[in-house]
Protein backbone atom coordinates (compact mmCIF):
# COMPACT_ATOMS: atom_id res chain seq x y z
CA UNK A 1 0.00 0.00 0.00
CA UNK A 2 1.29 3.48 -0.76
CA UNK A 3 0.95 6.63 1.29
CA UNK A 4 -2.25 7.96 -0.31
CA UNK A 5 -4.72 9.07 2.37
CA UNK A 6 -7.58 7.85 0.18
CA UNK A 7 -6.70 4.15 0.33
CA UNK A 8 -7.89 2.21 3.39
CA UNK A 9 -6.98 -1.49 3.22
CA UNK A 10 -9.14 -4.33 4.49
CA UNK A 11 -7.62 -6.46 7.29
CA UNK A 12 -7.28 -10.16 6.47
CA UNK A 13 -8.95 -11.37 9.68
CA UNK A 14 -12.42 -10.91 11.16
CA UNK A 15 -10.92 -9.66 14.43
CA UNK A 16 -8.87 -7.12 12.52
CA UNK A 17 -11.85 -5.95 10.50
CA UNK A 18 -13.82 -5.54 13.75
CA UNK A 19 -10.90 -3.64 15.27
CA UNK A 20 -10.63 -1.23 12.37
CA UNK A 21 -14.41 -0.72 12.29
CA UNK A 22 -14.44 0.06 16.04
CA UNK A 23 -11.58 2.54 15.62
CA UNK A 24 -13.37 4.33 12.78
CA UNK A 25 -16.73 4.33 14.58
CA UNK A 26 -15.37 5.57 17.90
CA UNK A 27 -11.98 7.22 17.34
CA UNK A 28 -12.17 9.24 20.57
CA UNK A 29 -12.02 5.93 22.46
CA UNK A 30 -9.15 4.50 20.41
CA UNK A 31 -5.42 4.28 21.07
CA UNK A 32 -2.98 4.07 18.17
CA UNK A 33 0.33 2.58 19.35
CA UNK A 34 3.39 2.27 17.13
CA UNK A 35 6.90 0.88 17.31
CA UNK A 36 9.62 3.24 16.06
CA UNK A 37 12.43 1.44 14.20
CA UNK A 38 11.09 -0.48 11.23
CA UNK A 39 7.59 0.93 11.74
CA UNK A 40 7.85 4.71 11.77
CA UNK A 41 11.51 4.75 10.67
CA UNK A 42 13.29 2.61 8.10
CA UNK A 43 15.84 0.10 9.37
CA UNK A 44 19.36 1.39 8.63
CA UNK A 45 22.81 -0.16 9.22
CA UNK A 46 23.65 2.44 11.90
CA UNK A 47 20.76 2.90 14.39
CA UNK A 48 22.06 6.37 15.23
CA UNK A 49 21.20 7.43 11.69
CA UNK A 50 17.56 6.26 11.89
CA UNK A 51 14.97 8.97 11.38
CA UNK A 52 11.18 8.93 11.02
CA UNK A 53 9.97 8.37 7.48
CA UNK A 54 9.17 11.72 5.81
CA UNK A 55 5.48 10.82 5.70
CA UNK A 56 5.28 9.66 9.32
CA UNK A 57 4.95 12.95 11.22
CA UNK A 58 2.42 14.46 8.77
CA UNK A 59 0.32 11.30 9.10
CA UNK A 60 0.52 11.44 12.89
CA UNK A 61 -0.44 15.12 12.84
CA UNK A 62 -3.51 14.25 10.78
CA UNK A 63 -4.52 11.34 13.01
CA UNK A 64 -3.56 12.33 16.56
CA UNK A 65 -6.26 15.01 17.10
CA UNK A 66 -8.96 12.52 16.01
CA UNK A 67 -8.19 9.68 18.45
CA UNK A 68 -7.90 9.29 22.21
CA UNK A 69 -4.14 9.01 22.06
CA UNK A 70 -1.13 8.15 19.93
CA UNK A 71 1.75 6.39 21.67
CA UNK A 72 5.15 5.40 20.32
CA UNK A 73 6.30 2.23 22.10
CA UNK A 74 10.00 1.60 21.58
CA UNK A 75 13.07 -0.09 22.98
CA UNK A 76 15.01 3.12 22.47
CA UNK A 77 15.43 5.72 25.20
CA UNK A 78 12.38 7.97 25.04
CA UNK A 79 14.42 11.12 24.44
CA UNK A 80 16.25 9.49 21.52
CA UNK A 81 13.00 8.38 19.88
CA UNK A 82 11.60 11.91 20.29
CA UNK A 83 14.71 13.43 18.71
CA UNK A 84 15.01 10.94 15.85
CA UNK A 85 11.27 11.09 15.24
CA UNK A 86 11.10 14.88 15.23
CA UNK A 87 8.08 14.74 17.54
CA UNK A 88 8.76 17.65 19.92
CA UNK A 89 6.96 20.94 19.44
CA UNK A 90 4.91 19.79 16.46
CA UNK A 91 1.41 21.32 16.26
CA UNK A 92 -1.12 18.50 16.36
CA UNK A 93 1.10 16.25 18.47
CA UNK A 94 0.58 18.07 21.76
CA UNK A 95 -0.67 14.89 23.45
CA UNK A 96 1.72 12.37 21.90
CA UNK A 97 3.29 9.94 24.38
CA UNK A 98 6.55 8.05 23.86
CA UNK A 99 7.02 4.95 26.01
CA UNK A 100 10.76 4.35 25.81
CA UNK A 101 12.87 1.43 26.99
CA UNK A 102 9.82 -0.83 26.56
CA UNK A 103 7.78 1.41 28.84
CA UNK A 104 10.36 2.02 31.57
CA UNK A 105 10.52 5.66 30.43
CA UNK A 106 7.71 7.99 29.42
CA UNK A 107 7.88 11.26 27.50
CA UNK A 108 4.76 13.40 27.27
CA UNK A 109 4.59 16.07 24.58
CA UNK A 110 2.35 18.11 26.87
CA UNK A 111 5.21 18.65 29.32
CA UNK A 112 8.26 17.83 27.22
CA UNK A 113 9.70 15.83 30.10
CA UNK A 114 10.79 12.22 30.61
CA UNK A 115 9.75 10.25 33.70
CA UNK A 116 11.83 7.19 34.52
CA UNK A 117 12.92 5.02 37.44
CA UNK A 118 16.58 4.43 38.32
CA UNK A 119 18.45 2.12 35.91
CA UNK A 120 18.86 -1.57 36.78
CA UNK A 121 22.43 -2.06 38.13
CA UNK A 122 22.85 -5.25 36.12
CA UNK A 123 22.95 -3.28 32.87
CA UNK A 124 26.16 -1.44 33.78
CA UNK A 125 27.73 -4.64 35.09
CA UNK A 126 26.91 -6.56 31.93
CA UNK A 127 28.11 -3.67 29.75
CA UNK A 128 31.49 -3.75 31.50
CA UNK A 129 31.92 -7.44 30.64
CA UNK A 130 30.72 -7.25 27.04
CA UNK A 131 33.99 -6.36 25.26
CA UNK A 132 35.81 -9.25 26.90
CA UNK A 133 33.00 -11.66 26.13
CA UNK A 134 32.87 -10.63 22.47
CA UNK A 135 36.64 -11.07 22.17
CA UNK A 136 36.48 -14.49 23.85
CA UNK A 137 33.73 -15.59 21.46
CA UNK A 138 35.69 -14.44 18.42
CA UNK A 139 33.10 -11.86 17.40
CA UNK A 140 34.68 -10.31 14.35
CA UNK A 141 34.66 -6.98 12.62
CA UNK A 142 31.18 -5.55 12.21
CA UNK A 143 29.84 -6.80 15.54
CA UNK A 144 29.32 -3.77 17.75
CA UNK A 145 27.78 -2.58 21.02
CA UNK A 146 24.98 -0.01 21.23
CA UNK A 147 24.52 1.95 24.44
CA UNK A 148 20.90 2.50 25.44
CA UNK A 149 21.04 5.16 28.09
CA UNK A 150 22.08 2.86 30.93
CA UNK A 151 18.77 0.97 30.84
CA UNK A 152 19.79 -1.63 28.26
CA UNK A 153 22.70 -2.56 26.04
CA UNK A 154 22.56 -4.20 22.62
CA UNK A 155 24.95 -6.19 20.44
CA UNK A 156 24.44 -5.78 16.69
CA UNK A 157 25.66 -8.22 14.04
CA UNK A 158 24.15 -6.56 10.95
CA UNK A 159 27.55 -5.27 9.78
CA UNK A 160 29.37 -8.60 10.29
CA UNK A 161 30.63 -10.62 7.32
CA UNK A 162 28.00 -13.28 8.12
CA UNK A 163 25.36 -11.48 10.21
CA UNK A 164 23.18 -14.52 10.88
CA UNK A 165 26.07 -16.77 11.90
CA UNK A 166 27.41 -14.08 14.25
CA UNK A 167 23.92 -13.60 15.70
CA UNK A 168 23.44 -17.31 16.40
CA UNK A 169 26.94 -17.72 17.84
CA UNK A 170 26.33 -14.97 20.39
CA UNK A 171 22.86 -15.98 21.56
CA UNK A 172 23.95 -18.46 24.24
CA UNK A 173 26.95 -16.49 25.60
CA UNK A 174 24.87 -13.32 25.89
CA UNK A 175 22.04 -15.24 27.55
CA UNK A 176 24.54 -16.46 30.15
CA UNK A 177 25.89 -12.95 30.71
CA UNK A 178 22.38 -11.58 31.10
CA UNK A 179 21.38 -14.29 33.58
CA UNK A 180 24.43 -13.58 35.76
CA UNK A 181 23.30 -9.98 36.14
CA UNK A 182 19.55 -10.45 36.49
CA UNK A 183 18.77 -9.44 32.92
CA UNK A 184 17.08 -11.05 29.92
CA UNK A 185 18.05 -11.15 26.24
CA UNK A 186 15.58 -9.76 23.70
CA UNK A 187 16.41 -10.93 20.14
CA UNK A 188 15.60 -8.77 17.14
CA UNK A 189 16.68 -8.43 13.54
CA UNK A 190 20.44 -9.04 13.81
CA UNK A 191 20.50 -7.54 17.32
CA UNK A 192 20.53 -9.04 20.82
CA UNK A 193 19.49 -6.67 23.59
CA UNK A 194 20.19 -7.18 27.29
CA UNK A 195 17.63 -5.50 29.54
CA UNK A 196 15.82 -5.92 32.86
CA UNK A 197 13.00 -8.47 33.11
CA UNK A 198 9.38 -7.57 33.71
CA UNK A 199 9.39 -4.64 31.30
CA UNK A 200 8.22 -5.21 27.75
CA UNK A 201 6.01 -3.65 25.11
CA UNK A 202 3.05 -5.78 26.12
CA UNK A 203 3.16 -4.62 29.72
CA UNK A 204 3.56 -1.01 28.58
CA UNK A 205 0.75 -1.22 26.05
CA UNK A 206 -1.71 -2.90 28.42
CA UNK A 207 -1.08 -0.31 31.12
CA UNK A 208 -1.51 2.56 28.67
CA UNK A 209 -4.74 1.19 27.16
CA UNK A 210 -6.15 0.81 30.67
CA UNK A 211 -4.99 4.30 31.64
CA UNK A 212 -6.81 5.82 28.67
CA UNK A 213 -9.86 3.55 29.09
CA UNK A 214 -9.69 2.78 25.39
CA UNK A 215 -12.35 0.70 23.65
CA UNK A 216 -10.12 -0.02 20.63
CA UNK A 217 -6.37 -0.26 20.03
CA UNK A 218 -4.23 -0.41 16.91
CA UNK A 219 -0.69 -1.68 17.37
CA UNK A 220 1.92 -1.66 14.60
CA UNK A 221 5.36 -3.27 14.86
CA UNK A 222 8.00 -5.04 12.82
CA UNK A 223 10.24 -7.19 15.04
CA UNK A 224 10.32 -9.94 17.66
CA UNK A 225 10.19 -7.40 20.49
CA UNK A 226 6.69 -6.51 19.27
CA UNK A 227 5.33 -10.00 19.93
CA UNK A 228 4.56 -9.13 23.56
CA UNK A 229 2.46 -6.19 22.31
CA UNK A 230 0.66 -8.58 19.97
CA UNK A 231 0.01 -10.85 22.97
CA UNK A 232 -1.33 -7.86 24.90
CA UNK A 233 -3.75 -6.96 22.11
CA UNK A 234 -4.99 -10.56 22.03
CA UNK A 235 -5.58 -10.44 25.79
CA UNK A 236 -7.33 -7.09 25.54
CA UNK A 237 -9.57 -8.49 22.82
CA UNK A 238 -10.57 -11.29 25.20
CA UNK A 239 -11.56 -8.56 27.69
CA UNK A 240 -13.78 -6.76 25.18
CA UNK A 241 -11.35 -4.22 23.71
CA UNK A 242 -11.29 -4.21 19.91
CA UNK A 243 -7.85 -4.61 18.37
CA UNK A 244 -6.03 -4.27 15.06
CA UNK A 245 -2.55 -5.80 14.68
CA UNK A 246 -0.40 -4.35 11.92
CA UNK A 247 2.92 -5.80 10.72
CA UNK A 248 5.35 -3.43 9.03
CA UNK A 249 7.76 -4.94 6.53
CA UNK A 250 6.27 -8.12 5.13
CA UNK A 251 8.16 -11.40 5.45
CA UNK A 252 11.26 -10.27 7.39
CA UNK A 253 9.79 -11.52 10.69
CA UNK A 254 7.37 -14.35 9.91
CA UNK A 255 6.37 -14.67 13.57
CA UNK A 256 4.68 -11.27 13.26
CA UNK A 257 3.36 -11.74 9.74
CA UNK A 258 1.57 -14.93 10.75
CA UNK A 259 -0.31 -13.16 13.54
CA UNK A 260 -0.99 -9.77 11.97
CA UNK A 261 -4.44 -8.71 10.84
CA UNK A 262 -2.85 -6.42 8.26
CA UNK A 263 0.62 -6.52 6.69
CA UNK A 264 2.07 -3.42 5.00
CA UNK A 265 5.49 -3.10 3.32
CA UNK A 266 7.38 -0.84 5.69
CA UNK A 267 7.30 2.60 7.31
CA UNK A 268 6.11 4.49 4.23
CA UNK A 269 3.09 2.21 4.06
CA UNK A 270 2.50 2.51 7.80
CA UNK A 271 2.37 6.29 7.36
CA UNK A 272 -0.03 5.76 4.47
CA UNK A 273 -2.26 3.60 6.65
CA UNK A 274 -2.34 6.21 9.41
CA UNK A 275 -3.16 8.93 6.89
CA UNK A 276 -5.91 6.75 5.39
CA UNK A 277 -7.44 6.19 8.82
CA UNK A 278 -7.37 9.93 9.53
CA UNK A 279 -8.97 10.59 6.15
CA UNK A 280 -11.71 8.01 6.80
CA UNK A 281 -12.48 9.47 10.24
CA UNK A 282 -12.75 13.03 8.98
CA UNK A 283 -14.55 12.34 5.70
Amino acid sequence: MGSSPNILPTPATAAGRDGLAALLAGPRKAVVALDFDGTLADIVPDPEQARAHPDAVPALVALAPEVASVAVVTGRPAEVAVRYGGFAGVPGLEHLVVLGHYGAERWDAATGTVDAPAPHPGVAAARAELPGLLDAEGAGRGTWIEEKGGRAVAVHTRRAADPEAAFEALRAPLAGLAARHGLIVEPGRMVLELRPPGVDKGVALTAYVRETDAAAVLYAGDDLGDLTAYDAVDELRAQGVFGLLVCSGGDEVPELTARADLVVPGPGAVAGLLAAIAHAITS
